[in-house]
C-alpha cells in the first residue's frame, strides 16, 4: 500500500487562518469528487471557522476519562475503519490525553499516512521543536506543545498562511479570534506587534529554507549546473591566513544588504594529507563565521580555483568573496593567483569580490604546513627552464653574442640549471645539466658541430660543469625536502598541541574530535570502534560522516588503539607519513571516550549519593516526625477505649480533636513525602491548561485557619498556563509554611499581579525572616531554618513547592518583607493564546 501524502498549513501565530484554509481546501476537494472527512478539527468558537465545517463529514471523537474529567481526542481506529481518501487533522503538535493510543497527535497522523490516507493538517511556527528557545526569547513563553521539525519537513506540501501583524491585531480586536473579555490581555501580551513580526519572520525564513531544499533537490535530480540566483549566497574563500577575519566580516555585511542572505566560509585542503593553514586560526575563523550566522565548510581539492568554483556552484552561490593576493609582485611571474583565476573562470552568473586587507602584497612567508612543497605549476616551470631554457640560451649566444667565451657560456648554462632546480627540483635540474652539456659540446666546444672535444682542458671543464650542476640540483632539492619536512612537522605539532589543549580542558567531545579527524585528512567518515574481547563483535562508540565503517576490515584506514579499540576512516588510503598524526588522534579519541564515560559514572554516582542522602533523611523523618503524631493518635484512642475512666463529653471531644489533628498532620507529612518521591523519580507529568488564579488560590487555603490569610487576587488578571493541581499544591505548601512562622494575630497576605508575560503570586508573612545566605537552602529537601513555633514537619514543603512550580514552567524565590518577615514570590507564565471554554478540554491544544 502506497504511503499517504501530508499537506501542512503553517502559520506564524494563532488566528492567521490555518484551519479556515484547510477547510476551504476540503470543500474544493469534495467538489472535485474526493472522499474527504474531518478526523479532528477545533473551531475554537470562531464563527467563520465553524461555518466552514457545514457540509463536511465528521468522524466522532473518542471520549477519555482523566482525573475525574472527560476529554475528547481523535479516534484513530474510527478513521482507519472509515478509510477516506483525505483526512483533516487539526493541531499537529497537540499532546494527547494520557491513555490515548499515541502520546502526540503527529504520531496519530503517521498511522493514517502509513495506511495510505492523505492528511491535511495545521501547525504554528512556535510549535516546531528546534525553535522553542527562539520563541521563548521573543515572547517570554515556553511552548510545551511541540512537533519534531523532521515530521514537518517530510510533508509533501507546506503552505504558509501569512498575515501582517496589523491585520491580525485588527482581526483580534474585531472578536474574530478571542472573545471580547480576553482581547485586551491578548493584544497587550502575546499579540504585541513586535512578537507577531518576529514570529512572522521566523515562519517566512523557515519556509524559505524548505523551498531552498526543494530547489536543491530539483537541481540535483535534473543536473542543473547553472546558478539560479533565487537568494543571495556568499561564499568566502579562506586560506587560513589572518586576512580571513576581514573577509568574513565583509561578507556578512554584504549578506545583510539582501533579505535572507547567507554566508558560507570554505577552506580548500589538499587531498593528500594535512591542512596547510594554522588550525588555531581556522578554529577562530570558524567561530567567527558561526557567530555571524554563517556556516563553515572544509572541502578537499588539489586545484584550489576549480574546487572553490565547484563548491560555489554546488551550493547555488551568487557571490564569492576573496582576499587580494598576499604574493609579492615579482611572484606573479609564476602564474596568476587564485583570485584572478576564479574571477576569470567564474562566468557571468557568479560575482567575485576581491577585498583589500592589511596582509595584501606582504608575501606569504613560510606556510604553516606545506611551506616548500613544489606545486604542479612550479614543476612545469622547472621543466620548461631546464629543457627549453638551454635551447633559447644557445640561440642567443650563437646569434647575438657569439664571442662571450666558453667559460662564460658554462656559467650561463649553470645558472639555468640552478634556476631549474629552484623551480622544479632535482629531475628538471638533471635534465637541464644533460641538455646544457650536450649543447655546450655541440655549439661551443671546438671542434664545433661534433660531439668530439679537441682540447683536454675543455673535457675537464664540461665534466666540472656537469658535476657542479648535479651537485647544486641535489643540494637545492634536498633543502626543499628538508624545508617541507620541517613545515610538515611544524603543522603536526600545532595540530597536536591544539588538540591536546582542547582535550585536557575538556572542550572536545568525541564527535567533535572525530569530525576534526575527518576534516584534517579529507576523509568521508570516521568512527571509533571497540569490543570487549577478541571474539566479541565490534560496536561503534562514536562516528561522523556518511557510511561509517562497522568493523576495521571495512575501513580504508585502520589505526588500532590498544587491543580492543580502533579508529577507522573511510574515503582514501593515507600515506605512511600521515599515520603518525592519525595515531595521536586515535589515542586522544580513546582518552576522550574514557573521560566521557568517567563523567557519566561520576554523574550517576552523584545521583546515587543524593538518593542515599534523601533516603537517610527520609528514614530519620519517618522515625521521628511520623512517629510523633502516631503516638498522639494512639494515646488518644487508648484513652477513649479505656473502661476504667468515664470521660465527659468535653474530654471525649478534646481527644477526638487530638486524633483528627494527628491524622491531618500525618496526611500532610505523607503527602509531602510522596510528592518529593515523584519529583525525585521524574514521574510528575503536568497537564497544562488555561487557569484563573482566583479559582486556584482559594482552594489552596483549605489547610490553614480561615482568619489567618488575607487574599488580594484581582479579577482582571490574565489567564495563566499551568497545571491546576500542581499549582494548588505549591501555593498550599507555601501558605502553610508562612502561617506556621507568622506571629499570632498576624495575617499572611496572598496577592497577585500581572507583569509583562507572567503573573506573580506573593505570599507575605511577618515572621522572623531568613538571612540571605539561607534563602536558597530552604528550598532543598529536609531543610528547616530555625524553630517552628507551631507544629513540625520534615522540611519538604518548600522543596515540593519549588518542584511543582518548575514543573509547570514557573519559578519561586524568597525575598525580605519590608518591615520584617519573608515574602515568597511564585512566578507562572500567562496563557499565550485563547483556548476553548470547555472545562474538560486541555488548554494546551494548538489553535
Amino acid at each position: 500500500m502506497a504511503r499517504g501524502k501530508l499537506r501542512i498549513y503553517l502559520g506564524a501565530a494563532p488566528g492567521v487562518g490555518k484551519t479556515y484554509a484547510m477547510l476551504s481546501e476540503a470543500h474544493r476537494r469534495i467538489e472535485r469528487g474526493t472522499d474527504c472527512v474531518v478526523a479532528f478539527v477545533e473551531h475554537h468558537h470562531r464563527p467563520r471557522t465553524e461555518v466552514m465545517l457545514h457540509g463536511l463529514e465528521q468522524i466522532p471523537r473518542k471520549e477519555l476519562a482523566y482525573r475525574d474529567s472527560v476529554f475528547s481526542e481523535m479516534d484513530v481506529d474510527a478513521v482507519l475503519a472509515r478509510g477516506p481518501q483525505v483526512a483533516l487533522v487539526d493541531e499537529l503538535a497537540h499532546t494527547n490525553i494520557p491513555g490515548s493510543r499515541n502520546t502526540k497527535r503527529w504520531q496519530d497522523v503517521e498511522e493514517l499516512l502509513a495506511a495510505g490516507i492523505d492528511v491535511i493538517s495545521t501547525v504554528n511556527i512556535q510549535h516546531l521543536e528546534s525553535l522553542g528557545d527562539i520563541v521563548e526569547s521573543i515572547t517570554g513563553v515556553r511552548q510545551r506543545e511541540t512537533v519534531p521539525d523532521e515530521v514537518v519537513r517530510r510533508a509533501d506540501q507546506i503552505e504558509l498562511v501569512d498575515m501582517s501583524p496589523q491585520a491580525l491585531r485588527r482581526r483580534m480586536a474585531h472578536g474574530n479570534i478571542y472573545k471580547s473579555d480576553k482581547v485586551d490581555a491578548a493584544l497587550s501580551n502575546y499579540f504585541r506587534p513586535g512578537n507577531l513580526t518576529a514570529l512572522r519572520e521566523l515562519a517566512l525564513l523557515w519556509v524559505a529554507d524548505r523551498v531552498d531544499a526543494y530547489l536543491t533537490e530539483y537541481r540535483s535530480e535534473h543536473q542543473v549546473s547553472a546558478i539560479w540566483g533565487s537568494r543571495e549566497r556568499i561564499v568566502v574563500g579562506l586560506t587560513g591566513g589572518p586576512e580571513g577575519r576581514t573577509l568574513i566580516r565583509r561578507a556578512a555585511r554584504l549578506a545583510e544588504k539582501g533579505a535572507g542572505g547567507e554566508v558560507m566560509a570554505v577552506y580548500i585542503s589538499r587531498s593528500d594529507g594535512l591542512t596547510s593553514a594554522s588550525p588555531k586560526e581556522l578554529a577562530v575563523q570558524r567561530t567567527l563565521v558561526e557567530d555571524l550566522g554563517g556556516t563553515f565548510h572544509q572541502v578537499v581539492g588539489d586545484d584550489i580555483p576549480v574546487a572553490l568554483l565547484d563548491f560555489a556552484r554546488g551550493v547555488n552561490a551568487t557571490q564569492i568573496v576573496l582576499g587580494v593576493s598576499r604574493r609579492r609582485s615579482w611572484q606573479n611571474i609564476f602564474g596568476p593567483g587564485v583570485g584572478s583565476t576564479v574571477a576569470r573562470d567564474s562566468g557571468p552568473d557568479l560575482d567575485v569580490h576581491l577585498i583589500t586587507h592589511d596582509e595584501a602584497g606582504k608575501g606569504r612567508g613560510l606556510p604553516t604546513a606545506r611551506g616548500a612543497r613544489l606545486g604542479r605549476s612550479r614543476v612545469i616551470w622547472g621543466w620548461a627552464v631546464g629543457v627549453l631554457g638551454p635551447v633559447l640560451l644557445t640561440w642567443l649566444l650563437t646569434s647575438v653574442a657569439p664571442e662571450v667565451g666558453l667559460a662564460n657560456d658554462m656559467l650561463l648554462f649553470l645558472t639555468l640549471t640552478v634556476a631549474a632546480a629552484l623551480l622544479g627540483g632535482l629531475f628538471p635540474a638533471l635534465a637541464s645539466a644533460v641538455v646544457g652539456s650536450l649543447l655546450l659540446n655541440w655549439y661551443f666546444t671546438p671542434p664545433v658541430h661534433t660531439f668530439t672535444i679537441a682540447d683536454p682542458k675543455n673535457i675537464v671543464a664540461i665534466a666540472i660543469f656537469v658535476g657542479v650542476a648535479v651537485s647544486v640540483a641535489s643540494v637545492v632539492d634536498l633543502a626543499a625536502r628538508r624545508t617541507h619536512q620541517a613545515a610538515r612537522l611544524r603543522a603536526e605539532s600545532e595540530i597536536l598541541s591544539y588538540l591536546a589543549g582542547n582535550v585536557l580542558r575538556g572542550e572536545t567531545s568525541l564527535e567533535a574530535l572525530l569530525e576534526r579527524v575527518r576534516e584534517t585528512f579529507g576523509m568521508e567518515s570516521a568512527a571509533l570502534l571497540e569490543r570487549n574481547d577478541e571474539t566479541a563483535p565490534w560496536t561503534c562508540a562514536g562516528s561522523v560522516g556518511p557510511r561509517p565503517a562497522e568493523q576495521p576490515e571495512d575501513a580504508d584506514v585502520d589505526v588500532p588503539v590498544g587491543d580492543h579499540m580502533a579508529l577507522s576512516l573511510r574515503g582514501r588510503v593515507l600515506p605512511a607519513a600521515d599515520r603518525r598524526v592519525l595515531a595521536a588522534f586515535a589515542a586522544q579519541a580513546a582518552v576522550v571516550l574514557d573521560r566521557q564515560r568517567l563523567q557519566s559514572e561520576a554523574d550517576r554516582a552523584k545521583e546515587l549519593a543524593e538518593g542515599n542522602r534523601i533516603r537517610t533523611a527520609l528514614l530519620a523523618a519517618v522515625s521521628h516526625d511520623l512517629r510523633t503524631p502516631l503516638a498522639g493518635i494512639k494515646a488518644a484512642v487508648t484513652s477513649l477505649r479505656s473502661e476504667d475512666v468515664e470521660w465527659s463529653e468535653e474530654d471525649r471531644a478534646e481527644l477526638l480533636q487530638a486524633i483528627e489533628a494527628g491524622a491531618d498532620r500525618l496526611d500532610l507529612l505523607v503527602g509531602n513525602l510522596l510528592d518529593m518521591s515523584r519529583l525525585q523519580t521524574g514521574t510528575v507529568t503536568p497537564i497544562i491548561r488555561e487557569t484563573d488564579l482566583d479559582e486556584v488560590v482559594p482552594m489552596a487555603l483549605g489547610g490553614v485557619p480561615e482568619d489567618s490569610v488575607e487574599l488580594d487576587i484581582p479579577e482582571t488578571l490574565p489567564m495563566v498556563d499551568v497545571d491546576r493541581g500542581l499549582l494548588e499544591r505549591a501555593v498550599a505548601n507555601v501558605v502553610e509554611n508562612a502561617v506556621k512562622y507568622s506571629p499570632p494575630g498576624e495575617k499572611v497576605l496572598v496577592s497577585a499581579s500581572a507583569i509583562a508575560d507572567r503573573v506573580e503570586v506573593r505570599v507575605v508573612d511577618r515572621g522572623p525572616g531568613v538571612p540571605d545566605e539561607a534563602k536558597d537552602r530552604i528550598f532543598e529537601p529536609f531543610q528547616r531554618y530555625g524553630d517552628s513555633p507551631r507544629g513540625a514537619g520534615v522540611g519538604l514543603g518548600l522543596a515540593v513547592a519549588r518542584g511543582f512550580i518548575e514543573a509547570v514552567g514557573g519559578t519561586i524565590h524568597a525575598e525580605d518583607t519590608p518591615g520584617g518577615g519573608l515574602t515568597m514570590v511564585l512566578v507562572v507564565p500567562t496563557a499565550p493564546e485563547r483556548l476553548p471554554q470547555q472545562s474538560d478540554l486541555p488548554a494546551a491544544t494548538t489553535p
